[in-house]
């Protein structure tokens, strides 16, 4: 027997009609690199609008249904519109992280046949250099006015010059709910980038557990900043959820780690919720310390993209009444993994038990299960001690790759291996331990280096920290703590650092050595680069006197 309801495809396009029809008046607010003083305003009536006009224009480019259209730009009206139109007119909105190497950048566009590119200015540049790669490119168009068209040896196009011309009547068409919405490339931290493919489905159930009462919480009274690029992950998934809420949006351009702009905008257009990576808060934390500030609008943020250190959590709350959330995820989920709300229970408990379960990613988000298992692929229990290669399930993850075969992604049981090792407590929330190629086996058992990045980083005079290990003759592998140390007065020496370990690991974790350089490398979404650490340490030895005992 089946039920009686109608059927509907999930669509982006949804969401498009819906904010349309129900929220036109909401605002819109971006500071494109040509907006005014106090950024440029809109609202969603208008954003789509213009949608409908883009869409005209692309079909009159020769874009159809499957075709990739490629974006190199921040956070802004313009790229909130190509988000809509590409995707409603059936085309695959393909965002590219600028930040990525040129060679990078260069094979991406070629492996995804990308037709057209729209850019910022600012990358043109960029685009000139790799000229001669890009072949199969049609056309690239510049996200700008006329009066701000770079002059340049490529041929280009004027985004608004070209939407002038166009009607804003436009027929969406009635596509299939599995048809490719967006694509997003990973970092490529070894080998060539990968391409992720977003179904519209996919798109939809995830905007709609990202906007859930114990994720985002998004609604029409909340305005919204996120400070996570729109290139990157579909800015973890805000330019649907906030439109599919009526939630306001403000987009930063490329002033996403300013904290005299991030300020201004949040307390003069009411921002009570924002997005983004540790080095973005603590970057807004020293300048509201420096300049005296403080936060009276915003309410609640969410941390991804690496851990979240505790002092952040605390400095936020204390000084500014800012409630503090881990989010995690990845470019292969859409990315929301698991998020990091409180249940009724725990928040009777005394301060250092309730930090202890906040300072982990999260709790499942209906529509991702997960799981961890051991070497021999056996499930492990849910009990906050045994870790392992955690894997996870549901409609808005990766099965395959670009240009892979279907379910190649996926193991034999049909679950999606993140590349992760964690552990799940009692209550469900799970805690990153490290990364299967980045943990650190010593005797046979392993160290959790995130963990112990974690603890070095909550002390003052560390700017940050990275964990490795490095060969041993007896142990096989061991920590070796690397730190850069912050701009304060006092800050630690190696037998300090050390120190901090005692009590909160067992003794056989604490690294061996300390060693001080002056920055640590980084991927293109700024996490640490620890191939390139493992390679600058490839002939560090641990001496004698810095092994730890048999003991241990």
């Amino acid at each position: 027997m089946h039920g009686l309801m109608m059927d509907a495809q999930l669509l982006v396009t949804n969401i498009l009609r819906f904010a349309d029809a129900n929220f036109p008046e909401t605002e819109v607010i971006s500071l494109a690199h040509d907006s005014p003083a106090g950024g440029h305003r809109t609202n969603y009536r208008e954003v789509f609008a213009r949608s409908r006009r883009l869409a005209n224009a692309l079909a009159r480019l020769g874009v159809g249904q499957g075709d990739r259209v490629a974006t190199l730009a921040w956070n802004d009206h313009r790229h909130l519109e190509l988000y809509y139109a590409v995707s409603c007119m059936g085309a695959v909105c393909h965002t590219i992280n600028p930040r990525l190497f040129s060679q990078q950048i260069e094979y991406i566009i070629a492996h995804a046949g990308d037709r057209i590119v729209f850019t910022d200015p600012m990358f043109v540049p960029l685009l000139e250099e790799l000229a001669d790669g890009l072949q199969q490119v049609q056309q690239i168009v510049v996200l700008t006015d006329e009066a701000h068209m770079p002059s340049s040896s490529l041929d280009l196009l004027c985004y608004e010059t070209l939407l002038a011309s166009e009607s804003d009547t436009y027929n969406w068409p009635e596509l299939d709910e599995q048809a490719a919405a967006a694509m997003c490339y990973t970092s490529g931290t070894t080998g060539n980038p990968k391409g992720v493919v977003y179904s519209h489905r996919a798109t939809v159930l995830h905007a709609y557990g990202a906007a859930l009462p114990d994720v985002m919480g998004l609604s029409a009274t909340d305005c919204v900043m996120p400070l996570v690029p729109m290139f990157h992950v579909n800015a973890w998934g805000v330019p649907y959820a906030a439109p599919m809420t009526g939630a306001k949006l403000v987009l930063t351009g490329p002033k996403m780690a300013h904290g005299e702009t991030l300020f201004n905008l949040i307390e003069t257009e009411g921002v009570n919720y924002s997005l983004g990576v540790p080095t973005v808060w603590l970057g807004l934390l020293e300048w509201l310390e420096s300049s005296g500030k403080r936060l009276t609008r915003l309410e609640k943020i969410c941390v991804g993209g690496a851990a979240c250190p505790q002092s952040v959590i605390e400095r936020m709350e204390r000084d500014h009444g800012v409630v503090v959330n881990h989010g995690w995820g990845m470019t292969e989920v859409s990315p929301l993994g698991v998020y990091n709300t409180l249940k009724p229970a725990q928040a009777a408990l005394p301060d250092d038990e309730r930090m202890a379960i906040r300072l982990k990613q999260g709790r499942g988000i209906f529509g991702v299960e997960m799981k961890i298992v051991d070497a021999d692929d056996n499930e492990l229990p849910w009990d906050g001690k045994a870790f392992g290669a955690l894997k996870l399930k549901g409609p808005w993850v990766c099965s395959a790759y670009y240009g892979e075969e279907p379910g190649s992604a996926l193991d034999a049981d049909g679950w999606f291996p993140t590349g992760d090792v964690a552990t799940i407590d009692a209550d469900g929330y799970m805690m990153i331990t490290d990364r299967t190629k980045d943990v650190i086996k010593s005797g046979g058992e392993w160290i959790s280096s995130i963990e112990l990045e974690n603890i070095a980083v909550n002390h003052p005079g560390v700017a940050e920290a990275a964990v490795i290990g490095v060969a041993h003759p007896k142990w096989g592998e061991r920590p070796l703590l690397i730190v850069v140390r912050a701009d304060v007065p006092d800050t630690p020496d190696a037998q300090q650092l050390l120190g901090l370990y005692s009590g909160k690991v067992a003794d056989w974790w604490v690294p061996d050595a300390v060693e001080f350089v002056a920055e640590l490398p980084h991927t293109a979404t700024g996490k640490l680069l620890k191939t390139a650490l493992r390679e600058q340490f490839a002939g560090y030895r641990i001496t004698d006197d810095q092994t730890v005992d048999d003991s241990a």
